[in-house]
């Protein structure tokens, strides 16, 4: 499994084509709308969400409720680009008229003068407009059908806030999925623990009152991952190293860990590898899950938990940073662009989704996949033979 995407934050369309999912797979545009819809909400999102309304277009690969084997073609429409028509329209513009809103001053913390000086642009529009978390849209939308094949398959994802500006929730090991996707549903900043969901909700207010951005982690947790998917023999086809680069791919993230991640510098080995017990029932497993359902590049059978922090984003609304104007090469202080105060809450949706594209597409490259019944099939097979390994 694959998928490119296209479009601009303010043009007509984000697109996605995913290739690679198996024929004859169960998929409705209620399976993408709902993850288009958890992406949108959040505490601390701005006034871009309030524009737009998410829903997928399916143009291409789904026939009459099922997966054809073929491309499938995802198109979200920018309900704003109405007022952005003479700005971003495709047609060549009139040699005597002016381009309204050229951008010449790059912001701190974004793709502008590094992509402007790489593709030779001197309208930075060209590059902001692509690089805006913008088209994290069509990649949740690719991740929710990567999510249903999951699901079809007894594998399921969960994403939700573990910090935000230092404010972290507390370890609640003992909650199922199903409860941990229930509860964070319910949460306006997508976080489990009740206790700091209304100080997380006032550090965001404060930073935007004060014109200023916050960051945090996200956490996503996956139960029923056989275990064995991925593999040792080479460095790209760990798994858990192609999940830390689809988590860092998204905008602002900055760093990845598994389960105790970082943490486990400050411990001794005895404390940190998992011990492993059998029993009849439930085949091999771990007496502990600190290593996050990876070992060597592949799962445990464990549950999966991946940690992705992510830094505040850079546009300020009172206190803007200093940059250069590529033009005039005089300091100037960063243009304001619409932004939210927190995307945390959000973003967790996002790596939820990348997540899960990066599990469906491991399990589609070492089962059979050209027909999900198929598919279906060997992964329950697979699950016996190494129960009773």
């Amino acid at each position: 499994m694959r998928y490119l995407t296209a479009g601009e934050s303010h043009g007509k369309q984000l697109t996605t084509i995913i290739e690679g999912v198996p024929a004859r797979m169960p998929l409705l545009q209620e399976d993408i709308n709902d993850s288009l819809l958890r992406r949108q909400k959040g505490h601390g999102r701005g006034k871009r969400m309030q524009i737009e309304k998410d829903l997928v277009d399916i143009t291409g690969g789904v026939r009459h409720g099922e997966t054809l084997g073929s491309p499938i073609s995802l198109v979200v429409h920018n309900d704003d680009f109405k007022h952005w028509v003479d700005i971003m329209g495709e047609d060549p513009l009139d040699p005597d008229a002016k381009i309204r809103r050229v951008v010449t001053r790059p912001r701190p913390g974004h793709a502008d003068l590094n992509g402007a000086l790489k593709y030779g642009h001197r309208d930075i529009r060209n590059i902001l407009e692509r690089s805006s978390a913008r088209e994290t849209t069509v990649r949740v939308a690719a991740g929710a059908v990567a999510k249903t094949l999951l699901k079809h398959l007894g594998i399921e994802v969960s994403g939700y806030v573990k910090e935000i500006a230092g404010i972290r929730a507390a370890e609640i090991d003992t909650l199922t999925i199903e409860e941990r996707q229930k509860i964070s549903e319910a949460s306006p900043v997508r976080v489990l623990d009740k206790d700091v969901e209304q100080p997380m909700m006032d550090a965001i207010d404060e930073a935007k009152k004060e014109g200023d951005s916050i960051g945090g982690i996200c956490e996503v947790y996956v139960e029923g991952m056989p275990a064995g998917v991925g593999s040792y023999v080479h460095y790209d086809r760990k798994l858990d190293s192609r999940i830390a680069g689809s988590v860092v791919s998204i905008n602002a993230f900055k760093g990845v860990e598994f389960g105790i991640g970082f943490q486990a510098s400050q411990m001794n080995g005895s404390k940190v590898h998992d011990e492993i017990t059998w029993s009849e029932d439930k085949g091999y497993y771990r007496k502990s899950n600190r290593l996050g359902g990876f070992e060597g590049g592949m799962t445990t059978g464990m549950p999966i938990v991946v940690k992705g922090v992510m830094k505040p984003i850079p546009t300020l609304m009172k206190r803007p940073l200093q940059s250069v104007d590529i033009e005039t090469k005089e300091p100037f202080k960063a243009t304001v662009e619409r932004s939210d105060a927190c995307a945390v809450p959000a973003a967790s949706v996002v790596m939820e989704h990348v997540v899960a594209f990066e599990l469906a597409k491991a399990i589609t490259e070492q089962f059979p996949s050209d027909q999900f019944p198929q598919l279906k099939k060997a992964i329950e097979e697979y699950r016996e033979e190494i129960r009773c390994f």
